[in-house]
């Protein structure tokens, strides 16, 4: 919405009139400026209305169900003391996120109504899916062939904008992989539905599956959002992108107006969710969030690099995985408890101590996946 502000910094112009603050307007034409007020508006906001958001979801006795120690004995002795904790957090995180992209991205892109709108559809799932669990007072929330084909809803969407738009009908069939510079495949025809629905049920579900522990999928999915704020800036930039030999996608660049709100939302969200978390953002957030990085993934021709991006969502998801197979097949567990972070925890690693090696894991996978940038 801002963004038309620059419009009278075009009108200064072209009328000759001599006026500083007029011209000055012209400043909210670029995106990079917008990008960084935008994750600035979203951190102000989630610190403004963190402790409102939190005393209406205790009031309303919205707290977060603990498995029993008779499901997990030894988990329940590191994490009963949360039993009360507020959840739906995510509803603060999302909000903040939504009015600041609203604020700042340009109405006229059609990917940012994309990316919002599928955000804001994941985020009323998980919301329904917590109120569920709060209201049966148990672990168990929306059935998961539900949740499975409400997703397979959106990639339909996504899958339907994407080939029906002629700026981005080819490439969207086209897989494009790190440290090569062209496509390895360059028409998925009917696949092309599949691969976004894995992209956007993976990426959903692995951050999902992340929070476990205060603020890990929050700092985690920080780190991603920046590296996909760089990612979506040069995929838009038909300089950048030719310079660096990516896929150039129209609309893209205005995405890192996106990614920076939900950077700058999730530190925000992160004031009150540290640990010991005052709330948890449950699968309100977990499941927005992580469908958001799919969905920019997606728009910006990035997917693949999201394995390497989000290499810590990947390790949490396969651990489950693998533990689950391995139960099947051979009645024995890999870990002590999947997803992995529980697993670290029951080997006597504190809270704490978990989180923040995930984090750094995180921004080592970052760095690693900006690297590509240049090795291509």
């Amino acid at each position: 919405m801002l963004y038309y502000l620059s419009n009278l910094g075009d009108w200064a112009a072209a009328n000759a009139v001599e006026n500083d603050l007029l011209k000055a307007m012209n400043v909210f034409s670029y995106i990079t400026f917008r990008a960084i007020c935008a994750g600035v508006t979203a951190f102000l906001l989630s610190l403004l209305f963190g402790n409102f958001v939190i005393r209406k979801l205790i009031s309303l006795k919205f707290g977060q169900p603990i498995r029993t120690a008779a499901e997990v004995h030894k988990l329940y002795e590191l994490h009963g003391a949360k039993k009360g904790t507020p959840t739906m957090g995510g509803i603060l995180l999302i909000g903040s996120l939504l009015v600041s992209s609203i604020l700042w991205a340009r109405w006229d892109n059609p990917f940012v109504w994309l990316v919002l709108l599928s955000t804001a559809f994941l985020g009323a799932i998980g919301l329904y899916d917590d109120w569920l669990k709060v209201a049966k007072k148990s672990s168990d929330g929306i059935s998961s062939r539900l949740k499975f084909l409400l997703q397979c809803v959106l990639a339909g969407i996504f899958t339907w904008f994407l080939l029906t738009n002629p700026k981005t009908a080819t490439i969207a069939q086209q897989v494009f992989i790190p440290f090569l510079k062209n496509p390895v495949i360059l028409g998925m025809g009917g696949l092309t539905f599949l691969f976004y629905l894995l992209v956007i049920v993976g990426t959903s579900n692995a951050v999902n599956l992340t929070d476990g522990l205060d603020g890990l999928a929050t700092g985690c999915t920080a780190t991603v959002a920046a590296t996909y704020a760089v990612l979506a800036y040069v995929a838009g930039n038909i300089k950048a992108a030719t310079y660096l030999q990516i896929p150039f996608v129209a609309f893209s660049g205005e995405l890192t107006v996106l990614c920076m709100a939900l950077l700058g939302s999730c530190l925000g969200f992160l004031w009150w969710n540290a640990h010991p978390a005052r709330v948890f953002m449950g699968d309100t957030g977990s499941l927005a969030i992580g469908g958001m990085l799919g969905a920019v993934a997606i728009c910006s021709k990035q997917e693949i690099l999201l394995v390497i991006v989000g290499g810590v969502f990947v390790i949490e998801a396969l651990s489950v995985i693998l533990q689950v197979a391995s139960f099947k097949l051979t009645g024995r567990r890999i870990f002590r408890m999947s997803p992995i972070h529980h697993h670290f925890e029951l080997s006597g690693w504190k809270e704490n101590t978990v989180i923040v090696r995930f984090w750094i894991m995180s921004v080592l996978f970052a760095l690693l996946g900006l690297a590509t940038l240049k090795l291509r």
